[in-house]
This record gives C-alpha cells, structure tokens and sequence, in this order.
C-alpha cells in the first residue's frame, strides 16, 4: 500500500492517537546469548543474573539510581565489579535493547500518515535513553515521546499515562496503547486509555481487525529481521 493510499484511511473507530511500548515491542526481546555474556561476566548463574536484572529495574528504569548502584545490585555485592566491568555492562546493556524491529516502526510511521497522533511511552534507563536519542531519528516525528527516566515516573505507575495522555492532548479513550506486558496493558485500561497486549505482528493484526488502521506489514516466513 503507497502513502498516499495509506492517507486517506481515516481513523473510523474514535480512536485518535496510538502510543506503543518501546521493548519488545519496537525493539526485539534480548536474545539469551547476550545476557549469558552478563551473567558470566560477573560470575552468577544465568537465573540468578536474570533474577537481579529484574528486581531493581523499575528503580533504575525511574533514574532513583545511578548505574554504579544499579549493576552492583545486580552483581548482589561480588567484587568483580569494577570501572572496566561496569562500562562494558552498560554498553551490552544498551546493545541487547538496541535491535529495532522495523516492521513495527514501519507501521509507527504508517499510522502519522494516516492521521493518527503517535507516541511511544516506555521504561527506559538514561543511558538507553540516550542512545535511542542519538541514533532514532524518527521519534522526532512522534507527538509524544514519554520515557520514564525522564519524567522520574514508570508503568504501571497511573501518573505517566496521564502524562502521555496530556501530551497527546486526547481524551484517555481515544488513546490506544500497545504494550509487551499485561500489568501495563492493565494499568493503562485503568487509567482510561484503550490498550492492547503485543505479542507478535500477526497476533496484532487480528486484534486490530475490522478497525480502521493502517495495515500492518507482512513479515517474512524466514523470521525476524535482524541487522
């Protein structure tokens, strides 16, 4: 479908503006190999590493810590730990969120044309936060662009949908925000926004059929795209 056939595909459903997640959602999910490196670079097992990634995150995601005390948290005390250790383990960190599922950016782009308002609301750490500003260039095209270290909130908190909301400068029931994981799919529904769980392209597809939205590409039988 070209552009100009996309634009006059106006939203028919009182839906006016889409807001997606960011991980797993715009980017592909972290493959094991890279938090295996993590892991065995400070000497955990893989559970354990995965297990204390986890636990301090939204911290971090909110910018409450610095990344020295969020990865010694992580590394629970070891004394591996050091300046070296500590920027490869911010670099890696930002590299395993880093690749971009262009399909769903293709479709983010798709939905402007058409006429919807867009947004992209997303827990993310400042150093991820500051790579995506330097390398994304197309979320400079977004009405609004929430990312949770920024504004010191996170999902599911319900101040940072009303943030986003607020800059959409919709209604919360005219916002439809798509998310990997269902406490923020939840949180959004009670906050009034129209919400759905991301789970692939073509599980989004069938949600969203019937509804006037741009059409979603078709993704190769070869698998993900990865660069």
């Amino acid at each position: 479908m070209s552009d100009q056939q996309t634009a006059v595909k106006r939203p028919a459903n009182e839906i006016g503006g889409v807001v997606l997640d960011y991980g797993e959602v715009l980017c592909f999910p972290p493959d094991r190999s890279q938090q295996a490196r993590m892991a065995a670079a400070l000497g955990l097992d893989l559970d354990v590493f995965s297990l204390n990634y986890q636990r301090e995150r939204g911290s971090y995601d909110r910018g409450d810590m610095s990344p020295a005390e969020y990865w010694s948290k992580v590394a629970a005390g070891r004394d591996a730990l050091n300046e070296s250790l500590l920027a490869k383990l911010r670099d890696w960190d930002v590299e395993m969120w880093s690749n971009l599922n262009h399909a769903m950016v293709d479709w983010l782009g798709r939905l402007r044309r058409a006429g919807f308002k867009t947004g992209v609301l997303s827990n993310m750490h400042a150093d991820m936060a500051s790579f995506v500003h330097r390398r994304f260039g197309w979320l400079g095209s977004l009405d609004c662009l929430i990312l949770s270290c920024e504004v010191r909130l996170v999902k599911p908190e319900r101040a940072i949908y009303d943030r986003c909301v607020d800059g959409l400068a919709l209604p919360p029931s005219e916002v439809l925000f798509i998310d990997d994981r269902e406490v923020n799919v939840k949180a959004a529904k009670d906050a009034g926004l129209r919400a759905l769980q991301f789970e692939s392209i073509e599980q989004l597809r069938e949600a969203l059929a019937g509804l006037s939205f741009p059409d979603l590409p078709v993704v190769r039988p070869a698998g993900r795209e990865r660069k």
